[in-house]
């Protein structure tokens, strides 16, 4: 796991400095607060800088399975076949059943390109990925911090073989 200290972050309120106070009125349900009336976010269009996307998509999503284990190589298989179906917009690889890259397991990756289909796909992902363990990752000029920092998991994290980052930084130098 990268250490957080090794990065900087801006302040989440850049770009929102002096601003009137927000309200305090709690809402009808009792518990949430009402907020003022404002524009839908971009957010909902674009992803934030820096997340690219290009060719690779703003988001990887790498489902996870160990690989001997035929159980888990069964739903695996039948999972991915079901994302093809479901979602044949988005780009998805073919299963590796051995480690390949920084994943430590059987795996295959889904790309996601937009908003809209990360916000489907990804409550689609939660409810039936199974027994299988999820890397979400967004595409910056930065895969080791894409990989750990910004990355979120589904189930159980995964050790991560950061060598491959740390050598491709070097190579940069």
């Amino acid at each position: 796991m990268a250490d957080p200290s090794l990065y900087t972050y801006q302040s989440p309120l850049e770009g929102y400095e002096n601003l009137p106070p927000l309200p305090n009125e709690i809402a009808a349900d009792g518990k949430s607060f009402v907020n003022p009336p404002a524009e839908k976010s971009s957010q909902y269009d674009s992803f934030p800088h820096p997340i690219t996307n290009g060719s690779r998509g703003g988001f990887d999503i790498h489902i996870y399975f160990l690989q001997s284990d035929e159980e888990q190589l069964k739903f695996a298989t039948q999972l991915w076949e079901r994302v093809r179906r479901e979602f044949p917009e988005l780009r998805i690889y073919r299963i590796f059943d051995k480690p390949i890259g920084p994943h430590p397991m059987g795996m295959f990756e889904v790309n996601v390109f937009t908003p809209e289909q990360f916000g489907a796909f990804i409550p689609w992902l939660v409810i039936n990925r199974g027994p299988l363990s999820a890397l979400i990752h967004p595409n910056t000029d930065d895969g080791e911090r894409d990989h750990t920092q910004r990355a979120t998991w589904m189930g159980h994290p995964l050790p991560l073989n950061l060598a491959l980052f740390k050598k491709m930084k070097k190579n940069q130098t």
